[in-house]
């Protein structure tokens, strides 16, 4: 199998740190792995099972989405978390529907609050409830997502409008032939660490690069 990594974008992400955390979980699982530095990377051929994306505040070029989202309807499973996959992209409509959300604010910057976990899936199989203090995206997103974690907002830090909105932070989406993971957590290494965090995204990685199984 192979995946590819596509990494940069704003620096206060880590992009090269956050996503150097997982490959050697890709390897392990039998992936080998090509790095990224450039967006272009999407517009070159390629056979890919899994595209993890970690580039928050791309603007992509006409080829470069045509490119992504071609690949991913094709089979190819698509992956990330926090800015590098829901905050960048914001003027490409087909990419912003093939990842079925989008970042809108945080208020408060970095609080407390707690990641609940909903439903039933292998991604999140023996989890349960976790409390974080980092970034607590609110998001625009697809009502059709299968969602894996939610988070209430209480309407504080400057945000009353926010009060009960119930709001993802992860979830899968089939797009054509390919599968697509998100999760919001993860400004800074250290928040993907969090063993939770890391269990979903590890198993959101193998989970949309088994494509139409």
């Amino acid at each position: 199998m192979r995946a590819l990594i596509v990494r940069g974008g704003w620096a206060g992400h880590e992009p090269v740190a956050a996503t150097d955390l997982f490959r050697g979980f890709l390897s392990d699982n039998g992936f080998a792995i090509r790095v990224a530095d450039t967006l272009d990377a999407y517009a070159e051929p390629g056979d890919y099972q899994l595209i993890v994306q970690c580039w928050t505040g791309a603007r992509f070029t006409p080829e470069q989405e045509k490119g992504l989202v071609e690949r991913v309807r094709a089979g190819a499973g698509f992956a990330g978390w926090h800015g590098g996959i829901v905050a960048t992209g914001y003027e490409a409509p087909d990419y912003q529907f093939m990842v079925g959300g989008r970042f809108v604010c945080h208020p408060g910057d970095f609080v407390d609050y707690t990641v609940e976990i909903a439903g039933e899936h292998p991604i999140t199989a023996g989890l349960s409830d976790y409390a974080v203090h980092t970034e607590q995206y609110f998001m625009h997103v697809d009502p059709t997502l299968t969602v894996l974690a939610t988070t209430t907002f209480t309407g504080a830090h400057g945000a009353p409008e926010t009060a009960g909105a119930v709001l993802p932070v992860a979830w899968t989406r089939r797009f054509g032939a390919g599968r697509v993971f998100v999760h919001t957590l993860g400004h800074s290494p250290a928040d993907l660490l969090v063993p939770p965090t890391r269990t979903m995204i590890e198993r959101g990685l193998l989970w949309a690069a088994a494509g139409g199984a």
